[in-house]
């Protein structure tokens, strides 16, 4: 018989046996602590220093955590986003600011009430200057039914657009630059207008003989960013990536650094 063979059943009964007395314990432990809880109180009071930083070192590895966790799931929502992404529809007549043919393409769906909506533009704009020449961007309506006046904003940043584009680009800057003037309605989007040098009569005729144009194409702006999820305002699609919310600068960066880290986007 190989002699070293009773030395390892020795150690295999010894460690089993161990094992089995260190389960035993920690249920006779948790037994005890949970019919005299005032041990473990004891302990916290004597001890109160290390309990705390205990306590804060726990908290400090899960919120690290749940960082790590969060960061590998925007990952992988941002691959899948890659995969397939969004198409909005580009029509013959839109309005774009930028390059055309850029190799970035950010489409917005905004409300002119929305005070979200005025600090997503403060990023467009950032992103526009940032990219010059490699951007366009479309600007879309959803205005929001508990923001009265985001529908006669979009009407008349509409019939603007019908009688020159830059205009309804200065229109759309100014508004959104005013805060929340356009809570002022109507005589406030006059007055703007007047102030850029939109011709008044041209627009009111417009704003009368083109109502159903302007409100269906708001109507298509609305359907299309509903299909795509979009709840709330600002919502965006950068090549087809959706970004819900009025997200910084540098988060546009990341997800375009990352696009060209896949070979998807070429600067």
């Amino acid at each position: 018989m190989n002699k070293t063979l009773p030395i390892l059943i020795a150690l295999l009964v010894l460690s089993v046996t161990t094992l089995v007395f260190a389960m035993d314990m920690k249920d006779e432990i948790r037994k005890t602590l949970k019919e005299h809880p005032e041990i473990l109180f004891e302990i916290i009071k004597e001890n109160p220093r290390e309990f705390m930083d205990t306590v804060q070192q726990a908290v400090q590895l899960s919120k690290q955590q749940e960082a790590a966790n969060q960061a590998e799931e925007e990952q992988r929502q941002l691959k899948a986003a890659f995969a397939n992404p969004l198409k909005p529809e580009i029509r013959k007549d839109e309005t774009i600011r930028g390059n055309p043919n850029a190799p970035i393409v950010l489409v917005e769906y905004s409300d002119f009430q929305c005070p979200y909506c005025a600090r997503g533009s403060r990023t467009v704009k950032q992103l526009m200057d940032k990219y010059d020449g490699k951007i366009a961007f479309v600007y879309k309506h959803m205005p929001l039914g508990f923001h009265e006046q985001a529908m006669p904003a979009a009407q008349y940043y509409e019939a603007i657009r019908l009688q020159n584009e830059q205009l309804a680009f200065a229109f759309h800057d100014q508004i959104f630059a005013d805060g929340d003037k356009v809570k002022n309605g109507v005589p406030y989007l006059k007055e703007i207008a007047k102030k850029l040098g939109v011709n008044m009569k041209h627009l009111n005729k417009t704003l009368k003989n083109k109502a159903d144009f302007i409100q269906n194409r708001i109507n298509q702006d609305i359907d299309e960013a509903a299909k795509f999820g979009f709840q709330g305002t600002p919502g965006f699609l950068l090549n087809g990536v959706s970004i819900k919310g009025a997200y910084p600068l540098e988060y546009f960066d990341m997800i375009i650094a990352e696009m060209q880290k896949e070979n998807i986007l070429k600067l």
